[in-house]
């Protein structure tokens, strides 16, 4: 009966042990992983500050090339200005309701 407790603790200690040593690596894991994703994130943002950029570049020269004339730019040209018009009749009906 003792020899049947001691090999039980003995057993549970072995797998106490392994438990411990599986929790010390997920950690170390999870370390790793976090570590990684903000990384990947960091990546990520600068990517897309890029990305946003270069959206702001082409629609500067689309725009360029329809005030330069050319013919495949020119409708994009027409809604910018119709744009700009709606925008400065928008500031002038403020004005007016606010009234100066």
């Amino acid at each position: 009966m003792l020899q049947d407790l001691e090999n039980n603790f003995s057993e549970l200690e072995k797998k106490i042990l392994n438990l411990h040593k599986n929790y010390q690596n997920l950690s170390e894991k999870f370390t790793e992983l976090n570590t990684e994703h903000d990384e990947l994130k960091k990546k990520y943002d600068e990517e897309r500050k890029k990305s946003q950029v270069l959206a702001e570049e082409q629609k500067k020269i689309k725009l360029y090339s329809a005030i330069s004339g050319n013919p495949e730019h020119n409708r994009l040209m027409k809604n910018h200005i119709n744009r700009l018009v709606k925008e400065i009749d928008f500031c002038i009906a403020q004005l007016q309701n606010s009234g100066l």
